[in-house]
């Protein structure tokens, strides 16, 4: 098993009994959103433990090279042959083993797996449904915020059959121009074909966080854990 990630852990009260992993975007960091956990109304919910891990540190092909935190490379928005994104399969599976890692910690600290949420923003999402889709063990639900399904076109041959029918929150700014909204549309349409429950908000923003938005949270974390 990798090392941990680094990580800021937020209890909303002591001996949790949930945890939601949550995994920041692009050149972030876990602390983008720790803040957050207070603004949350958690009523009826367990004690939950929020852990943001930090993305390591790599060159970003579209940012020219530069260094900065990401779960795998981008090399640019351009569709290769047959109107296929160019993804950066080795990356995203390298740290689908360091998200899987904190997951089986958890589990280990005494966390039963179907009360774990995996939760992520733009590339943090894509991560989140990444692995929870692909989870071996059931899980609670996935948040799904401003992104994308990234290897799109293998989740129908390697997703999970135990998590075939979990929850799923898919949040996106109409006005988003990182994550364009038909990239979190699409990924809307194919879970769904799949059978997938998917609950779908849309808010009056752009790459952000809508205060709507952390309501609707509050209430899906309260369905899936409550």
């Amino acid at each position: 098993m990798p090392a941990l990630l680094p990580r800021i852990e937020i209890e909303s009260a002591p001996q949790p009994t949930a945890a939601v992993i949550w995994l920041h975007g692009l050149g972030a960091s876990g602390d983008d959103f720790a803040a957050i956990v207070p603004e949350l109304d958690l009523t009826g919910c367990p004690a939950i433990r929020f852990i943001f891990p930090h993305a390591p540190t790599m060159p970003v092909t579209l940012n020219g090279g530069y260094e900065m935190p990401a779960w795998y490379d981008i090399f640019g928005t351009e569709l290769g042959a047959g109107a296929v994104r160019r993804e950066d399969a080795v990356g995203i599976a390298t740290s689908a083993r360091a998200i899987e890692a904190l997951i089986a910690n958890e589990v280990a600290r005494g966390i039963v797996s179907d009360k774990i949420v995996m939760a992520g923003f733009s590339q943090g999402c894509a991560m989140a449904l990444h692995v929870g889709l692909r989870h071996a063990t059931k899980l609670a639900g996935i948040m799904a915020l401003s992104g994308y399904l990234p290897l799109a076109e293998r989740l129908a041959s390697e997703r999970s059959a135990t998590n075939a029918h979990i929850p799923v929150f898919m949040a996106h700014g109409t006005q988003d121009p990182v994550v364009v909204p038909s990239r979190g549309e699409a990924a809307r349409n194919q879970l769904a074909a799949l059978g997938y429950p998917v609950q779908w908000h849309t808010y009056l923003m752009p790459h952000s966080v809508h205060p709507r938005e952390v309501a609707d949270i509050s209430a899906f974390l309260r369905l899936v854990l409550g």
